[in-house]
Order: C-alpha cells, then sequence, then structure tokens
C-alpha cells in the first residue's frame, strides 16, 4: 500500500511515490478525504511500477474518478473544446466580437495540426511560446498581443472547468512592436484624388468617413433606420465598444444622403455592397483592399500584383504598414476640427474615444456644439446628379 501525508498549509493528502528512476517524490492527490486518496496513491503507486503508457494512466485515472465520483472523467481535445467555448461565449459576445475569437481560435488549431486532435491538457507553455513565435515571423506584434490574449482566456476556461491544473498562457507576456507605425490623416487634395476615382457607393462611404470620423465597419452596417432626417442625425451604436453614438449631420452629408437611392424599407441599408461584405464575413477585410486599390489608383499607395510572387507573404503573411487607410478619415476628421479650434472634448465626443478628458457618463456635449463642429469640416463632396427613389419617411 502506497503512503500519504499531509503537508503543512495544505488542505490536501499527499501520495508518496517512487519513481522507475528510483527517485522519491510526492504528488498532491488533490483530496481532502484520506480514504479517496489513499485509493488515489495506490493507483498512482500501481501505475509507476509497470511502466504504463500515458493512454493507460488515462484509463487507469478515469476509471478512478468514475469510482469516486459516479461521473465520468472529460478527456476532452483541443479542438473540441476550443469549439464548444466558442459555442458559449457566442450568446455573450457582439458579432464581431465573436467573428474575432473564432479566427483567433482558428489559427492556433491550425498552427497546431495533427495535436489539435490530442488531449486539451497536453498543451503546455512551451507551446504557446512556439506559437507566438512563429507568428510574430508571419504578423505583426498587436496582432499576436491579440492571439495569446485569446489564447489565455480559453486556456482559462478551461482550467475553471477542471480540465486543466495550470493555464499555459497565462505567464505568457505580451510582446513589444517592432515595427513603428506611422499615421496620419489625408490632406484634401488626396481625398479629393481617391473621390476622383471612387465609384458611387465608395464615394458615399469616404464623405460619410470624414464627416462623421466613424469606423468603416460601422458605416458599412449603418441602415436606413439609422439615419433621422427630421431631427437631422444618425444614431447608431459602434461595434467595437457598443458606445451610442448620436451624430448631427454635416451639411455634405446630408446632402450626400439626399443622393442615395432608397425604397419605403428602413432597414434597407444605405451601402447594399459594402453591408453584404461585412454581413457575410464579419470582417471589414475586403473593403480594406478594396480602399486600398482606390489609393493605388490615385496614387497615393504602391500597386500590388494580383497574385502573389515568391518573395511575397500572401494573405496570411505579414502585411506592409500603410501611412493611410480608411481609418486615417478618423484623423483628418479629428485634425481639421481641431485646426478649426474646437474643443478637445467636442471633437472626442464626435469620433468616439474615451478618455480622462471625456466620459459619456459624466460629460454631455450639447448637441448644437457637435453641429457646429461638423459644419466647420470643409465640403469636398463632388457633384451629384439627384437619385431617383423614395426615401423612407424619417423618425
Amino acid at each position: 500500500m502506497a503512503s500519504i501525508r499531509r503537508k503543512e498549509n495544505s488542505k490536501f493528502w499527499f501520495a508518496c511515490l517512487t519513481l522507475p528512476s528510483g527517485r522519491r517524490t510526492t504528488r498532491s492527490t488533490k483530496e481532502t478525504d484520506r480514504r479517496k486518496a489513499q485509493k488515489l496513491a495506490d493507483k498512482f503507486e500501481e501505475a509507476t511500477r509497470q511502466h504504463v503508457t500515458a493512454r493507460q494512466m488515462q484509463r487507469v485515472i478515469s476509471d478512478l474518478y468514475r469510482t469516486i465520483t459516479g461521473a465520468p472523467l472529460r478527456f476532452e481535445t483541443v479542438r473540441d473544446y476550443f469549439q464548444s467555448w466558442l459555442d458559449r461565449r457566442k450568446p455573450e459576445t457582439s458579432p464581431v466580437t465573436h467573428v474575432f475569437y473564432k479566427a483567433k481560435c482558428e489559427r492556433f488549431l491550425k498552427w497546431l495540426g495533427v495535436r489539435a486532435d490530442e488531449q486539451i491538457a497536453r498543451i503546455t507553455q512551451a507551446d504557446v511560446l512556439a506559437y507566438r513565435k512563429d507568428e510574430l515571423e508571419r504578423v505583426s506584434a498587436p496582432t499576436v498581443n491579440h492571439e495569446i490574449k485569446c489564447l489565455r482566456m480559453v486556456f482559462k476556461a478551461a482550467k475553471d472547468d477542471g480540465l486543466l491544473t495550470d493555464n499555459p498562457a497565462e505567464a505568457v507576456k505580451n510582446t513589444h512592436r517592432r515595427e513603428r507605425r506611422t499615421r496620419r490623416a489625408f490632406t484634401l487634395p488626396e481625398l479629393r484624388s481617391v473621390l476622383s476615382v471612387a465609384n458611387d457607393e465608395w464615394k458615399s462611404l469616404i464623405l460619410f468617413g470624414l464627416y462623421t470620423g466613424q469606423r468603416l465597419g460601422d458605416l458599412a452596417r449603418l441602415t436606413w433606420q439609422n439615419v433621422d432626417l427630421q431631427r437631422d442625425e444618425i444614431r447608431f451604436v459602434t461595434s467595437k465598444t457598443a458606445r451610442q453614438q448620436i451624430i448631427p449631420l454635416a451639411a455634405p452629408l446630408r446632402k450626400q444622403i439626399e443622393t442615395l437611392p432608397a425604397g419605403d424599407d428602413s432597414k434597407q441599408p444605405l451601402h447594399p455592397r459594402a453591408f453584404v461584405s461585412v454581413a457575410k464575413s464579419g470582417k471589414v477585410g475586403t473593403l480594406s483592399r478594396q480602399f486600398y486599390e482606390l489609393m493605388a489608383s490615385a496614387g497615393l499607395a504602391p500597386a500590388k500584383p494580383h497574385r502573389r510572387t515568391e518573395n511575397e507573404p500572401g494573405r496570411d503573411g505579414r502585411r506592409s504598414i500603410s501611412e493611410i487607410s480608411f481609418h486615417a478619415l478618423r484623423h483628418t476628421a479629428t485634425s481639421l476640427m481641431k485646426n478649426a479650434g474646437i474643443s478637445p472634448a467636442i471633437v472626442q465626443d464626435i469620433i468616439g474615444h474615451e478618455s480622462t478628458a471625456i466620459s459619456a457618463h459624466y460629460t454631455h456635449i450639447d448637441e448644437s456644439a457637435k453641429r457646429l463642429a461638423l459644419n466647420s469640416l470643409p465640403d469636398i463632396s463632388p457633384v451629384h446628379k439627384t437619385s431617383k427613389g423614395s426615401k423612407p419617411s424619417a423618425r
């Protein structure tokens, strides 16, 4: 019979074992009941004497666990647990966040290869570190940090569910950004150049980006029920921060909205093709690539080859950092308003940035102040012909 003992400052019984190498060691039984702990210790000792395989050890422990608790012991694979975690989180997160989690999980499973179908308990900190190292060769440091953060969440849940004794990603630290991102605002001539090569829908999205300062995904999801022409404003909830945004319509943007074709369905999107793209994938990657092609056509960015060469990293490779992108319209709107002498607090409220200077819960920005701020932006909208079609009745 194996011996068991208590350690100081521990409520559990420990099994005293002699390993095949002859070395003496102790292992916690994680049991406070002496009888149950003794059974576990005996099984541990039997296993060390027989040089059992990992699969045999799993069967022994599983049978013992069932005998003691009356319930089966779960040995889930990495793939199965990641999928169950995603299913569990789906009703708890926004669709955009769930797509984000799903992409990060799928990337780790792809990296694991055949090991994705092994027990989740076999994943170690060394595995997570190796994954981080490989990913840093593929994508930027901030992207890798997001991936590691997601893994911490999944493995923590597995630990809470009793499948792991330790979280293998918990002690894996974030990496520092290796390349310095240089972002800037558009100049007005640059914006006019992009508008000159854009189709009608992209012209509209660009104007929405400038005169609202909002993210591409949020603008692509706008429908006519977000537009209140009577109050002369747009209302929506941001997908990234779940912030309620109420943005007065600048005169050039109101003029643009009045050119958009629409029917009587208030759920009809303002920008149908962009709406379908984001709704289908949950991401703005396709739209971002389209906007880059517009900048290239306008001579503001180098053209990319349609087919990748041997030296190109491909879709999964590290992306080159561009000084300007659709997101730069947020910087442009911010810069233009601040240069016009608009209060930073008003600008931050319009753009949707939270900071120590302003909080939506404690500071109220008057609607007229925001309208004045947006009307300080220059009119860069191209001349439009009025489109046919009735607008949904304003709310």
